[in-house]
């Protein structure tokens, strides 16, 4: 365990240090939120804003995560990833450690977009929902953090990332619940966001800003996060032999 926690450690200090690179990932989300919450026209709701608050929430997540296979890379172009591996530490703790900090790093970026959206009028939850929304989008972040880092691990540049990370991320959001209810989508769409992973994560946050605890929407995130860490950790250990 302290292992894992020097790997995250490594990555949070490393990520802090750049400090232009932690505005903009803190700017983003925040603008997408009063730039699409406020600006764009609606028929379908009264107020945009609190219905698209938790598809921004997740999408910042899913964007933050994906990003993490890139730290992957970065150690093995580097030489650091043989030099991790030599140590006398369990070889998954730098995996663990990962995937931690890259969830960590998504709930920083989800913490300001929350605290907008409540200077925006979003109405304030109980603590108990806020807790469970962090818990869904740590979840969430688990899951696609896992899988990032695996896919990290079979590709050697940034730029063959970038355009794996591009056709995963955009049409897993736009065919989601985020912009707009199940009720006003096209059939076809309909179908694809009742089969999309990133739905089940936008509906149970959604149902918890609507004051709704999402029991099995909780524990379905859950069941992935853990499968997916598993079948991440089956991956890392065939990749470093």
């Amino acid at each position: 365990m302290r292992a894992v926690f020097y790997y995250f450690e490594r990555d949070l200090v490393k990520w802090l240090r750049g400090r232009i690179t932690v505005i903009s990932s803190l700017i983003m989300p925040a603008a997408w939120l009063v730039f699409v919450g406020l600006a764009l026209p609606t028929k379908f709701t009264d107020n945009y804003l609190e219905f698209i608050t938790p598809g921004i929430l997740v999408m910042t997540t899913l964007f933050s995560s994906l990003q993490g296979g890139s730290l992957m890379i970065f150690d093995k172009i580097l030489g650091f990833l043989n030099k991790f591996l030599a140590m006398p530490s369990p070889r998954e703790s730098l995996l663990y450690g990962k995937i931690l900090f890259i969830s960590v790093r998504g709930l920083l970026q989800a913490t300001v977009i929350l605290l907008m959206a409540t200077l925006l009028g979003v109405r304030v939850l109980n603590p108990i929902n806020i807790v469970l929304i962090y818990l869904t989008l740590f979840l969430f972040s688990v899951f696609f953090s896992a899988l990032s880092t695996m896919i990290g691990l079979y590709l050697n540049d940034h730029d063959s990332y970038a355009a794996v990370n591009s056709m995963i991320s955009m049409p897993l959001f736009f065919t989601s619940s985020a912009l707009m209810p199940y009720e006003v989508m096209p059939a076809w769409l309909k179908a694809l966001a009742r089969l999309n992973p990133v739905s089940y994560a936008i509906d149970s946050t959604r149902m918890l800003f609507e004051g709704t605890i999402p029991v099995y929407g909780i524990l379905g995130l859950a069941a992935g996060a853990g499968i997916m860490v598993l079948l991440g950790t089956y991956q890392f250990r065939k990749a470093v032999v």
